[in-house]
């Protein structure tokens, strides 16, 4: 008579925060990764566990699994008023989680790596997320999506230069010229590159913070914002002039700004906003000497589909939190 092993419920809750983990990555909601870690719970409970050597890793697999059907099988979600999308009990309500956490989990992942993989294939997803945050060998990702390690390790490639910005493709995933990294690119296009970080970080922080003063100091006095008419929503586009109005507009808009982040969009830094993962709306921005001059809104989605969108820093260990199973960095094709 065979001996069934069951999984101890407290070898599972010790690995829940690592699986959370994956599960975010690979669905970009945090109810929906809630879902799947139950779900991984339930499978483990009926596997027999006597055989595995590595349960942390096994788990890992269950749950790519779970995340995979999933994304295979979710239906498009019909566009919702922005405005619905970002107050708080609407978010609530669409997504059965607490919005505040799901904004902060969000900026602890990065809001433009969450846009990024929203936009790839589910076996292009599951072999970023797998290898390349998680480190996840190759061998073990392939039969879980029924490709040979070779094709799985080219999808973790073309996924890993949409993160950096480059078209499939691309050799170095650099997309246009504007998008080279700091440390390749001329003098002059790094530093241009890290003030445009600089003023949209701290447009982010004083929007964010309700600073005023703060986000007054960084417009020119003559600036101008744009938003297409899907950002309010109004029947036209709206224009409005002026440091201080600018600023009064951007305090409205500070609900917004728990769901934004810093991004790359067409090769500038800018920002994006995007609750559960979803692109919504970016920010624009066109910088002098005396501050910003110009911020252009969209949420217009025949524009958003037309804007690249990749992220700022290579991905280390301290950003994904990869867990029991340790990270690869970006970049790693082993």
């Amino acid at each position: 008579m065979t001996t069934h092993t069951a999984l101890p419920p407290e070898r599972f809750e010790a690995d829940r925060p690592h699986l959370r983990a994956v599960a975010y990555r690979m669905l970009g909601s945090l109810s929906e990764a809630e879902d799947a870690v139950q779900e991984t719970w339930l499978r483990a409970t009926r596997a027999d566990v006597g055989d595995v050597e590595n349960l942390s890793g096994w788990l890992t697999t269950v749950v790519g699994r779970v995340c995979l059907n999933m994304l295979r099988s979710r239906r498009t979600r019909p566009e919702v008023p922005l405005d619905a999308q970002v107050t708080e009990p609407a978010v609530a309500t669409a997504e059965g989680g607490d919005p505040e956490e799901e904004a902060l989990l969000a900026d602890s992942v990065g809001v433009a790596l969450l846009v990024v993989l929203d936009t790839l294939a589910p076996a292009e997803r599951l072999a970023f997320v797998l290898h390349d945050l998680f480190a996840v060998p190759f061998d073990t990702i392939a039969p879980m999506i029924e490709r040979t390690p070779a094709t799985t390790r080219q999808l973790a490639s073309r996924a890993r230069r949409r993160v950096r910005g480059g078209a499939p493709g691309t050799p170095g995933g650099t997309g246009t010229p504007d998008t080279v990294s700091p440390g390749t690119a001329a003098p002059a296009a790094a530093a241009d590159r890290a003030r445009q970080r600089r003023v949209a970080d701290a447009f982010l922080a004083a929007t964010r913070g309700g600073d005023f003063e703060a986000l007054l100091a960084l417009l020119h006095p003559d600036v101008v914002l744009t938003a297409d008419r899907f950002v309010v929503p109004t029947s036209e586009p709206v224009t409005v002039s002026g440091a201080r109005p600018v600023a009064e507009g951007a305090m409205a808009a500070t609900g917004r700004a728990r769901f934004t982040g810093l991004a790359l969009l067409d090769g500038r830094v800018g920002l994006a906003m995007a609750p559960h993962g979803r692109l919504r709306l970016v920010l624009l921005f066109t910088i002098a000497e005396g501050g910003i001059t110009r911020i252009d809104v969209v949420a217009d989605r025949g524009r958003l589909d037309g804007i690249e969108v990749a992220v700022l820093d290579t991905i280390g260990a301290e950003q994904v939190g990869a867990g029991p199973v340790g990270t690869a960095p970006v970049g790693a094709d082993d």
